[in-house]
């Protein structure tokens, strides 16, 4: 019995000193490990600018929409293409919710509003390029509407789209009396999230006027094939057209204004201009 007693002692202090002997092996492992976990890297120069990303309303032909292919394009986009592979930047083009874009601006969700954005009125609201169009305001009605001019409108439902400069020229109180004037002799000022929407309400009676950039206007009467629709001769107001950054963000408007000028002395901003149908809309250069 003694002898078995024995054996049993000696079993249990060979594993008591097995067990202290894993202990002490895992210890260096662990200290191994944390020395060869690799350094964070060390993040990007805030001034390096890899990506360009353009804030645009996508239903804003010509300036910015989808292609019958499925893919963004437009003047304005195709504009930012061509100042990217300038500098070897990639374009992201973002399309926003129009009301959303101050938020998406301030917050770096984009580097800037490239659509058909118009200075006049938000002259100090953001860093500006310089104007690249000349639009006025229009009126777009049914031909056969028997309205031809402002006074005809007077009792008339009228559409805009919602924060367009459209819908400030004709609510804004600052210097604005003709407009609100005018404004208060319809029956009704509707605002719409996009002119795609507006256009298909005016074709179906639901408004009788549109008060519309003209170079949407223009657009949606070439893309026509009858005469159904008619752009008064007087327009609302007139404006101008440049890119918006963040106020304050002078050094990326500059290097997209330096971009820019080149095109224009290289010829490819009158090509693009050409193409969409605004060469005589356009302003830099001359």
């Amino acid at each position: 019995m003694k002898k078995w007693i024995a054996i049993l002692l000696a079993l249990v202090l060979c594993l008591g000193l097995l067990t202290a002997c894993g202990s002490k092996a895992e210890e260096p492992a662990a200290e191994e490990s944390a020395a060869e976990e690799p350094a964070a890297e060390a993040p990007a120069e805030s001034g390096e600018t890899t990506t360009f990303t353009v804030g645009f309303d996508a239903e804003y032909a010509p300036y910015g929409y989808m292609g019958e292919d499925g893919e963004y394009t437009g003047f304005d986009l195709e504009m930012a293409e061509a100042v990217c592979e300038i500098y070897g930047w990639e374009l992201v083009k973002k399309p926003i919710n129009w009301d959303s874009k101050d938020m998406e601006l301030n917050s770096g969700t984009i580097d800037c509003i490239w659509n058909g954005f118009t200075v006049t009125g938000r002259e100090n609201d953001y860093t500006w390029t310089d104007p690249y169009v000349d639009n006025s305001i229009v009126w777009v009605v049914k031909s056969d509407s028997g309205i031809e001019t402002e006074a005809d409108l007077a009792g008339k439902n009228v559409v805009t789209q919602s924060g367009s400069s459209a819908y400030t020229a004709l609510t804004a109180e600052e210097d604005n009396d003709e407009n609100l004037a005018l404004a208060a002799t319809f029956a009704d000022l509707q605002s719409v999230a996009d002119y795609n929407t507006a256009f298909a309400n005016l074709d179906s009676g639901l408004v009788d006027a549109i008060a519309v950039d003209i170079g949407i206007a223009q657009y949606q009467l070439n893309s026509r094939n009858d005469d159904s629709l008619k752009m008064l001769d007087e327009p609302l107001s007139t404006e101008q057209y440049a890119i918006g950054f963040k106020l304050g963000n002078t050094e990326l408007r500059d290097k997209v204004q330096e971009a820019l000028n080149q095109l224009v002395e290289n010829g490819t901003f009158m090509e693009l201009a050409e193409k969409y149908e605004l060469a005589d809309m356009v302003c830099l250069g001359k």
